[in-house]
């Protein structure tokens, strides 16, 4: 079997993960303060926190901009479907809009278009590991025709006086625009550390605050903390001083937070993250690159794109021609050599929830029709050169034997 995307366990982090274990502190402390610390520097933001997930830092920075009943957030039809849960859960409208042709990524134009008085947040998704165009989305907010639509509700709109940008880089940890890297090309920007990301902290997330001078980084830091852990204003390092055990409640908060166990594999997998990770996953796109370049069979994806590089975190790649039902059967008999692939990913729409809301999937065709010709072949570490040849073999015969 060749899997589809193993995380890398090896003893460095086995070690690190029993240093944490024998420390004392296994849950919220100082390797989940330290990692913070070092992914703010990494991102070049003003500040990080970790947490057990990018789905709970979503929801949090809706939650923390009062967004709510009657309020709207644009988010590409193309996505998982936690990009448009946590719209649900703070009893906002998602609005999907369709992706772009070349790109798997939010279509500008019809972003733009979406744009109402309701909008509150945009929410581009960075599918694959490319980051959106965020210049030009970061421009379109605070264009005078935009900026004029804005109807602000709560202390925190009021603040911005615009439609806050919140990066789903879920799959771009180490992307770069123009140089700079993710988590500080738009306002707020959260990451996802769970197993089959590039870098993983078995679960985990984090978000990264970019607002500048429009909010104070440490009072961001402290308020999305004691969200994190029930709305408690002291976590356990700071109760353990002489006499500090009481605490306070200040908000009816929720449990999210990181553990050191987690950090201690996020530690690790920073430390070599440019140097090691990113170099042999790039390494493996590019074989891919040059064993299906040329074959008019296949829609190779794009790793840079508008100053965009990506993180490399999924091959995917589009069969000319296919139909949905034709990648399908290509799959299991690619599956039946022994290689796992995905693909990434159903449309929302398509999803029961969704589409029993009433939203329709032909109003997305550029996003039905990349997701239909769609496979995502494996990327990992530990992949091999012959085994990539394996897989491009077999992804070959199988639409052969499939398109003719």
């Amino acid at each position: 079997m060749i899997p589809f995307s193993p995380p890398r366990i090896d003893d460095l982090i086995i070690n690190e993960v029993i240093d944490t274990l024998k420390s004392g502190w296994i849950t919220t402390g100082p390797k989940t303060l330290k990692l913070e610390q070092q992914l703010t520097e990494y991102c070049g933001c003003d500040a990080v926190v970790c947490l057990n997930s990018a789905t709970a830092g979503l929801e949090l920075v809706l939650r923390w901009f009062g967004v709510g009943p009657g309020d709207e957030v644009i988010i590409p039809a193309y996505t998982y479907c936690a990009t448009a849960n946590v719209v649900e859960h703070v009893g906002a409208k998602p609005i999907f809009v369709d992706t772009d042709r070349e790109t798997f990524n939010i279509d500008l134009a019809a972003l733009e278009k979406a744009i109402t008085p309701r909008t509150k947040v945009i929410m581009p998704v960075d599918i694959g590991g490319l980051p959106c165009r965020y210049n030009e989305i970061n421009h379109l907010v605070r264009s005078e025709k935009i900026r004029a639509q804005f109807v602000a509700s709560g202390e925190k709109q009021e603040i911005l006086g615009r439609i806050l940008v919140l990066a789903d880089a879920a799959h771009s940890f180490g992307a770069s625009l123009d140089g700079k890297k993710q988590g500080s090309l738009t306002d707020i920007s959260v990451f996802s550390f769970h197993a089959v990301k590039n870098l993983t902290t078995a679960e985990g997330g984090a978000v990264a605050f970019n607002l500048g001078e429009s909010f104070e980084a440490a009072q961001l830091v402290k308020t999305f903390k004691t969200w994190s852990l029930h709305g408690q204003s002291k976590d356990a390092m700071s109760k353990l001083k002489p006499g500090a055990w009481r605490y306070d409640v200040e908000m009816a908060g929720y449990k999210c937070n990181m553990t050191d166990i987690s950090a201690a594999i996020g530690l690790v997998e920073l430390s070599r993250y440019d140097n090691d990770t990113l170099v042999k996953r790039k390494a493996i796109c590019q074989r891919y690159e040059a064993l299906f370049a040329g074959d008019p069979a296949f829609q190779l994806p794009v790793f840079e794109y508008h100053g965009a590089v990506s993180s490399y975190h999924l091959y995917q790649l589009r069969i000319i021609g296919a139909t949905e039902e034709q990648r399908d059967r290509i799959i299991v008999l690619i599956s039946e050599q022994g290689i796992s692939v995905n693909v990434h990913f159903i449309p929302v729409p398509l999803l029961t929830y969704y589409r029993e809301k009433g939203y329709l999937m032909s109003d997305y065709p550029v996003t039905y029709d990349s997701f239909s010709r769609e496979i995502s072949l494996p990327v990992f570490y530990d992949l091999t050169d012959d085994q990539v040849v394996t897989v491009a073999d077999a992804v070959k015969s199988a639409v052969k034997q499939v398109m003719g």
